[in-house]
Formats: C-alpha cells, structure tokens, sequence
C-alpha cells in the first residue's frame, strides 16, 4: 500500500512495522488538517496486512503534539451534531489506534498536551524520553474538560484519584513521574529509546497478527462500554466548551501567548497564574 501522498503524517514501513512521524509545523498543533491525515493513515493502515505494529512519533524535537488548536475548539457547537454513527470524528480517529488489529505504540519525545496526551492513551502501549518527554491534560485551566478521550481513558490507566489530579491540576508531568503514575510505560533515556521501541516493534511485528490481533480483543474484554463513554464525554466536553468561563479563559489563554512556541515551552504547572481574571474565577 502506498502512503506517498501525506505530508503531515509520514508514513515508513519496514519490516512489519509502520512508523508514523508527525511533521504539522513548529507547534505539531492538533488540527483539523493533521487530524484528516491521522484519519486516512489510520484507515490505510488498518485495512494493510503488511503492517503489524504502528509506531507513532514526532519529527519536532520540542513537541510530539502541543494539544488541540483552541480556535478550533471555540467553534465547536454546544451538542453532538446528529449522526448514524456512535462516536463522533474526532473519537473516531483516535479511537481506531486502539481498536484496529495491530499493535500501536506512541514514542513521546517532546512536549505531549491535550489532545496529544489523548492521540497517545488511544495507543496500547506509551514510551516516554527521560528529559524531553512531558506530559500534561491542560484543558481545565482553559475551561474545558479532556475531550478526546482523556477524561475515559486516564481514569482506567491510573485510576480516578490519579487521573484527576492529572485532569484537575493541568500540570506538567516529566517523563520519569507520568511512568511512576502509570501514564506511560516507562520512561527511557535518550539513548535508549528509539533503539528499544525499534525491537519492541519488531519483535511484536515477528508473531502472527492473527495472535496478535487476537491478544489485544482479549486485554481489551473490559472496555465494552468504552463507546459508550467516549460518548457521553463529547456531550460533557461540548457543554463545557460553551460555559462562560471556558469562553474566557480560552481568549485569554490565545491572547497570553499560548500556541505560539515561546509560551508553550514553558512549564504549564506555573502557567496558570497568567490567566487569573481579576475579580472573578
């Protein structure tokens, strides 16, 4: 199968093993261009019989993804549009690297927020670069709520008191605490990682994908109802979303400086206090 033709997601494949490195500019800013690539790669990839593994990495050394594009976000409207299908589009491109027959694994080597953090709990497996790799759900210091899968996910990885601290502190988390927590695999040195996800892959893309396919239906047998949540989170997200206070933190987080690369390399545990609105929450 060919996969030429993208220019946000490169796609390699050797081996058994696909490689998708993220390129979406200095920011690798979650859009609706870089989120229309991750779809059609993911379709392709899901229907090749060549891949057998999927790993998912950044081409910027800065940032594996920054998180969601707020003006896009702040256009969303306030409910689920009607559809015949169960989960709406952003869920379903996220979604489908956890339910797709192959393993997939995200290799943070950078700043991973938002819906970066989402894209990388869709995956089975998180790897993280001891230095470079952080993590972070951020979006309840703009006034929303993780939307993209977050809010379900986390809670089933590192339970409920862990996951909101995460979503309720919207704190950086270096590589070394996110792998302490459960958030990520383990978090390897610079050094090490490419070369361990490099054999993990291959060595997982080696067995038969029919067993493979099989193992990951088997450890995924408690998430009957993951559709279901990742529903009922749209519907929450989307309130949010329109709350007074989302509208204006959001406004004022753009106007502050965020998404530019300045404000994003900074450490967002000490980054909300620029958004205090004087005389109000």
């Amino acid at each position: 199968m060919k996969y030429e033709q993208f220019s946000i997601v490169r796609v390699d494949v050797e081996r058994g093993v696909a490689v998708l490195t993220i390129d979406a500019g200095e920011l690798n800013l979650m859009d609706v261009a870089l989120l229309s690539e991750l779809d059609e790669v993911g379709r392709r990839i899901e229907a090749d019989e060549a891949v057998r593994v999927v790993v998912i990495q950044s081409a910027n050394p800065e940032f594996f993804i920054a998180h969601a594009d707020i003006n896009l976000i702040s256009q969303l409207p306030e409910v689920p549009p009607p559809r015949q299908e169960r989960l709406g589009w952003v869920h379903g491109v996220l979604d489908r690297f956890r339910t797709m027959p192959k393993a997939t694994i995200a290799k943070i080597q950078g700043r991973c927020r938002g819906g970066g953090s989402e894209l990388a709990l869709a995956c089975d497996m998180r790897f993280a670069e001891i230095g470079r790799g952080v993590l972070c759900q951020p979006e309840v210091g703009v006034g929303i709520i993780p939307g993209a899968g977050g809010s379900v996910r986390l809670p089933r990885l590192v339970g409920r008191g862990r996951a909101l601290e995460i979503i309720l502190g919207c704190g950086d988390f270096s590589a070394e605490l996110a792998e302490r927590y459960g958030y990520v695999n383990r978090a390897l040195p610079r050094g090490e990682i490419d070369l361990f996800v490099s054999q993990l892959a291959r060595r997982i893309a080696s067995f038969p994908s029919e067993t493979v396919a099989l193992a990951k239906r088997a450890a995924s047998l408690g998430d009957v109802h993951m559709d279901d949540e990742l529903a009922r989170e749209e519907e929450i997200f989307l309130k949010s979303v329109h709350t007074p206070g989302a509208q204006r933190r959001m406004a004022a987080a753009l106007a502050s400086g965020m998404q530019t690369p300045a404000m994003e390399r900074c450490c967002f545990t000490h980054i909300w206090s620029a958004l205090e609105e004087p005389g109000g929450p």
